[in-house]
């Protein structure tokens, strides 16, 4: 089957760059971002650190390294962070906390990826030399693996007043950031107030082909900033690349809305069809999670037999499946991907 005819909803991170982006990588001004003389590179932190209220941004080759950097930045060996037991930097980065900054991780319960302040209350290490030490609160806005949910900025708020009276720095991974605010109506800089470092990516939904940014105050960004040399983060005519983020940052995001609206309307066909399981109402952005009777097959096997119908999605358990909307996905798109599920799940 040709690319062209595959509706391909395995992430959103399968987006190409639109011809327009091409034409605005293609004649970026550019120079040696190692040396902080890429003007494109610079112009993008500087709309990221203003987007997201702080002092200083630093552009990303990863959403991983992203995190990463900000982890090490804020931490030292034998410390621990906390976060979600579905978070993206335990599942998703290759054991990097422990590996690059030597820190622990205390998983956190809660519903959809979102955990409550209190119970972070009670993980929190005791002042006692027999423990490793609390140091790093990790919130991730919107949560992968809670299915694109949304942080409500209250929550939000409560987690760093917690924070701030015990003691703790707060990173926000805000890979879909974009995704929550365009869903909500908040502006980026209301959920990354409450955060010391925030990290957000151009690469998914906003369509940009690599790249993400880490955004805090001047002098945390140059501990990024070194820990990025560190891990091998540094680029050189990076502009090329940062003049597709920056062209996602002027026309992609309000156009996350039609995302949230095609994934919506899959959630609410996948809830007529037997055999499956969710709930269309826990859809908010672009991410769709749905499980399949074991009668029907696995997960693994059923998204087989939709690859070969032309619609990919990605097995996550051994009965659930994932599906991500993105730019590349129209109203048609979503009207084939429905019809043959239907046929497919049959």
């Amino acid at each position: 089957m040709k690319p062209d005819q595959v509706i391909d909803l395995r992430s959103d991170t399968v987006t190409q760059p639109t011809p327009e982006m091409r034409q605005a990588m293609a004649y970026a001004e550019v120079g040696d971002d190692v040396f902080g003389d890429d003007p494109t590179v610079n112009r993008l932190q500087e709309r990221v650190a203003e987007l997201l209220g702080k002092e200083a941004a630093l552009f990303m080759p990863s959403g991983s390294m992203a995190n990463q950097t900000a982890i090490r930045a804020q931490t030292q060996p034998g410390d621990e962070i906390l976060a979600h037991g579905d978070s993206h930097i335990y599942h998703y980065e290759a054991g990097a906390p422990f590996a690059l900054s030597g820190c622990s991780v205390a998983l956190l319960p809660g519903d959809r990826g979102i955990f409550d302040p209190q119970e972070l209350r009670e993980r929190v290490r005791p002042k006692d030399s027999h423990f490793a030490q609390s140091r790093l609160v990790i919130v991730e806005n919107t949560h992968n693996r809670g299915g694109g949910t949304i942080w409500p900025l209250a929550r939000v708020a409560e987690v760093r007043a917690v924070a701030n009276e015990l003691g703790l720095l707060v990173h926000l991974d805000g890979a879909r950031l974009m995704n929550a605010c365009v869903a909500t109506g908040h502006k980026p800089a209301e959920y990354a107030q409450h955060a010391d470092t925030v990290s957000v990516c151009f690469s998914k939904g906003l369509g940009a082909p690599v790249g993400s940014a880490v955004a805090s105050t001047t002098e945390t960004i140059a501990r990024v900033h070194r820990f990025r040399k560190m891990f091998g983060g540094g680029m050189r005519q990076a502009g090329i690349l940062a003049a597709g983020a920056l062209y996602a940052l002027d026309h992609h995001v309000d156009r996350l809305a039609d995302d949230h609206a095609h994934a919506h309307q899959l959630a609410e066909a996948l809830a007529t069809m037997p055999g499956v399981g969710i709930d269309p109402t826990t859809v908010e952005t672009n991410i769709v999670y749905f499980d399949v009777e074991a009668r029907m097959g696995t997960g693994a096997e059923i998204c087989q037999r939709l690859h070969e119908a032309g619609v990919w999605m990605l097995p996550l358990t051994p009965q659930r499946i994932r599906a991500v909307t993105h730019l590349h996905i129209t109203d048609a798109s979503v009207a084939s991907a429905i019809e043959i599920l239907s046929r497919v799940l049959k």
